[in-house]
């Protein structure tokens, strides 16, 4: 049977790139990637990565068998999804098939997600915008959506035995915020959040993405 392999449109900073990858560490699917660089922005589009994605965001990815996969969420649950058909388990590990267990899972995912689109929002105002044109409450409120988001997740830190498409979003929203707004000092007021990202961060799937410019 020929192994299932994945092209993958990539970026060293993308926070939802690093969740492909930390989600294929932990399936043991990395080293069955290829991994295809690109220029992705919002401005200057980067029209190589349209063969994949029409809207040339990274992550985007194509399978050996010519399927086009895109964005993180699905390229994270076709790869869950592929690692439990191959080993012939019941259940994928990272996207629990039903119950609490699942809709934990995908809100967190959605919570981190948006999280990162509100401080994305943020980057893109300071960084592309001319100096004379940005908007300051626009900014202020796309950071009051990021302080939210902080807090939500403090009422909802998870369990350390919990290793799920919703912890490493967490994970990967937390560690880009380290990466991208180092002043933020997000940890503040949040020592039980700030304790858990610590120690999840440690594992070798972490370890082994950190984003980079």
């Amino acid at each position: 049977m020929t192994t299932s392999r994945l092209s993958l449109y990539w970026g060293s900073a993308s926070p939802f790139v690093r969740k492909v990858m930390a989600c294929a560490h932990e399936l043991g699917l990395a080293d069955r990637i290829d991994i295809l660089d690109s220029a992705a922005n919002p401005i200057d589009r980067d029209t190589r990565i349209q063969a994949y994605n029409p809207l040339a965001k990274v992550p985007a990815a194509r399978t050996s068998n010519g399927l086009a996969l895109y964005d993180s969420r699905v390229i994270c649950e076709y790869m869950d999804t592929l690692a439990a058909e191959e080993s012939g388990i019941a259940s994928p590990r990272l996207f629990p098939l039903a119950g609490p267990a699942r809709w934990s899972a995908l809100r967190r995912q959605a919570l981190a997600d948006g999280l990162l689109d509100a401080a994305l929002l943020v980057r893109y105002e300071n960084l592309l915008r001319p100096e004379q044109l940005r908007w300051s409450e626009w900014i202020d409120k796309q950071s009051e959506k990021v302080a939210d988001a902080l807090d939500a997740m403090l009422a909802d830190v998870p369990d350390l035995s919990a290793v799920d498409i919703g912890t490493i979003s967490y994970a990967c929203a937390l560690g880009w915020l380290d990466f991208r707004f180092p002043d933020l000092d997000w940890r503040s007021g949040r020592q039980q959040l700030a304790d858990w990202q610590a120690t999840f961060d440690a594992r070798p799937a972490m370890t082994a993405t950190r984003p980079r410019a």
